[in-house]
């Protein structure tokens, strides 16, 4: 089986880094993180003219006919920017709630007893009775704490987007590792000559490409078995691997100026949406011992 990217997905992937980087960049999102949270409408309704929301959507109901490892890359994409805003619920909900597909509506979702950007959006999916606000670590994702019972098994198809955008943030903090080490001179070098900065650097390499290839592999499967193992991985990529990289920085890292601790956050945040570590790996331990 091959997974090498296609002309037209590299296409994809490179639009949107394009996109992002010209409407988000790191100014923006630090001035963003400095402020009280908003979500940008006109930057999520280019978003919906760009085809972000529609991806999956037949061409016939006016979407783009793509599948799921083209909303892997874009989601892949999101989540390096640390773009802000409930991208997955009004992805997941284009079909069913109108004006989601374009960016005209905003979507919030209920998702294990939490829902993101719940104040800012026109429309819900889920149960949101009682939901409380709730100081997130995450400034940049206000966050609900909703009661009720536990949420059944969460959906392959969020769990796989959640873990894309795992992927990343793991792969933006091993940029952000390895450019720090090569600028930042200590005793007359660059840090990177240090064996034990090395070690982190590559250990966060080693990381977020593994991560990669269960998380495209999984989108090409869409085996919920699959979706498990990747979602597991691109958790621990993106956790461990924003921690290395604020050891990298040292005491910069913790500073507004730098964005490594905004992926830090940003990666706990997701790491408690349905499908993360207990329910992958009760499936996990599920196949195995089947």
């Amino acid at each position: 089986m091959r997974f090498r990217l296609t002309r037209d997905q590299e296409a994809l992937r490179e639009g949107m880094r394009e996109l992002l980087g010209r409407r988000f960049d790191g100014a923006a999102l630090r001035a963003a993180a400095g402020a009280p949270a908003r979500l940008d409408r006109r930057l999520w309704r280019e978003l919906g003219a760009a085809g972000f929301f529609a991806l999956r959507l037949p061409e016939a109901d006016g979407g783009v006919g793509l599948g799921l490892p083209e909303a892997v890359l874009v989601f892949e994409e999101a989540g390096r920017a640390l773009l802000p805003g409930p991208l997955l619920a009004t992805h997941l909900a284009a079909a069913e709630v109108p004006g989601a597909a374009m960016g005209e509506t905003v979507v919030a979702r209920v998702d294990g007893g939490l829902a993101e950007w719940l104040a800012e959006a026109d429309a819900v999916t889920g149960d949101a009775s009682g939901a409380l606000p709730v100081r997130s670590v995450d400034p940049l994702t206000p966050l609900h704490r909703v009661p009720g019972p536990a949420a059944g098994p969460a959906d392959p198809v969020a769990v796989l987007l959640t873990a894309a955008e795992q992927l990343g943030t793991a792969t933006r903090a091993c940029e952000l590792a390895v450019q720090h080490a090569r600028t930042r001179v200590q005793f007359g070098q660059p840090i990177g000559a240090f064996q034990a900065v090395k070690h982190l650097c590559a250990e966060l390499l080693v990381r977020a490409e593994t991560a990669r290839a269960a998380v495209y592999a999984a989108a090409v499967t869409a085996a919920p078995v699959d979706i498990a193992a990747a979602r597991l991985l691109a958790d621990e990529a993106a956790v461990r691997g924003a921690r290395d990289c604020l050891q990298v920085h040292g005491g910069m890292g913790f500073t507004w100026e730098s964005e490594v601790h905004l992926h830090l956050k940003r990666a706990w945040v997701r790491a408690q949406r349905g499908g993360g570590n207990t329910e992958s790996e009760e499936m996990l331990a599920v196949e195995l011992l089947g």
